[in-house]
């Protein structure tokens, strides 16, 4: 019997525990533990067909063929699938970003987790979904985070079996009133990418051993302050985490920076903001310039009034709390 075409729906994740390096890059493992949390307005749809009519594998992204470097991650899920399942047939995928690319909001995340789902389910296999973490690991190591919805830790293991992400507990209030602004500077491509950057700080920067000591103490401290739904905790937490990362590339050789001068500028606007008011508004970067900002529902109409006198022209997108991953049939086409 032939595979199934399937589309699945993965959603973004902006993390509070940096993931950044790795012990094992063959393998895709993490120097630590990270936890996220998944975006419901930024996603990836993906389509997968297995065919033998084709020569071999393809994916396009929008209607675009992808780089050769893209497409060897997605060959790298797609093998995963075909050993799990004992299929050799090349795969026809088609992707749609709803997500700025390489802009710092990990659409490699929600694109490779989305990949991870459409060709699992195609190739008729029925995994949980710290399995489909594992095999999204094999194509970006933020992608484990993006099969699970809500807060997601990603366990950085020893070995295959042993990294995967899985959910954690959150008080429910804190989720559900949870937002995310994130102010969006530039939508071009990084200038260096995350995986060289990665290599490059765990090659080059001092600050790297203290920097894995201090993401441990950081979840360390997250887990409770999210299970008692203590939002001003959580928000510290993760500003402090993300500053800490940042760091690690100013001490590389060569020194370099995700950070627009906008960047900084809005990182020390709402820390000056913060202090003088009771507003609580905390800022955190992954690899790009752009900021997310975490906020509670109460206060997204003040954030976004401060926003719009201290950055016009940034374009600024509201987002909470979102779901794992979701299938649709390909008859029925996700909107």
């Amino acid at each position: 019997m032939m595979p199934t075409p399937q589309w699945a729906r993965a959603h973004t994740n902006i993390a509070l525990i940096k993931y950044w390096g790795k012990k094992d890059p063959k393998l895709m493992l993490p120097a630590n533990d990270s936890l996220s949390l998944t975006l419901a307005d930024f996603y990836t749809d993906t389509l997968v067909r297995f065919r033998g009519d084709c020569p071999g594998d393809s994916l396009t992204i929008d209607g675009q063929p992808v780089s050769a470097g893209a497409l060897t991650k997605a060959v790298r899920v797609l093998d995963e699938v075909r050993r799990r399942a004992g299929l050799t047939l090349p795969a026809q995928v088609i992707s749609r970003n709803h997500v700025p690319t390489a802009a710092g909001l990990a659409s490699s995340a929600s694109g490779l987790a989305a990949l991870a789902a459409a060709a699992a389910q195609a190739a008729g296999l029925h995994l949980t979904e710290q399995e489909l973490s594992r095999i999204a690991r094999h194509g970006s190591g933020s992608a484990t985070r993006s099969v699970a919805g809500g807060f997601v830790r990603w366990y950085a293991g020893t070995d295959d079996a042993s990294s995967y992400a899985l959910p954690v507990a959150a008080a429910p209030a804190l989720l559900q009133d949870i937002r995310v602004l994130a102010v969006i500077f530039s939508d071009q491509p990084k200038a260096i990418g995350s995986t060289a950057g990665m290599a490059q700080t765990v090659a080059t920067s001092s600050y790297f051993p203290a920097w894995t000591e201090r993401a441990e103490r950081d979840l360390a401290a997250l887990l409770p302050a999210l299970a008692a739904g203590d939002f001003p905790r959580v928000g510290a937490i993760a500003e402090g985490n993300a500053l800490a990362m940042h760091a690690l590339t100013w001490a590389a050789r060569p020194p370099f920076t995700y950070f627009l001068p906008a960047t900084l500028a809005l990182v020390q606007g709402i820390q000056a903001w913060r202090a003088a008011a009771p507003v609580p508004v905390y800022a955190t970067i992954d690899a790009g310039p752009n900021v997310k900002l975490l906020t509670l529902a109460d206060h997204v109409a003040a954030v976004q009034e401060w926003l719009a006198d201290h950055f016009p022209t940034a374009r600024v997108v509201v987002t909470h709390a979102g779901p794992g991953i979701q299938y649709y049939p390909e008859r029925k086409e996700p909107r």
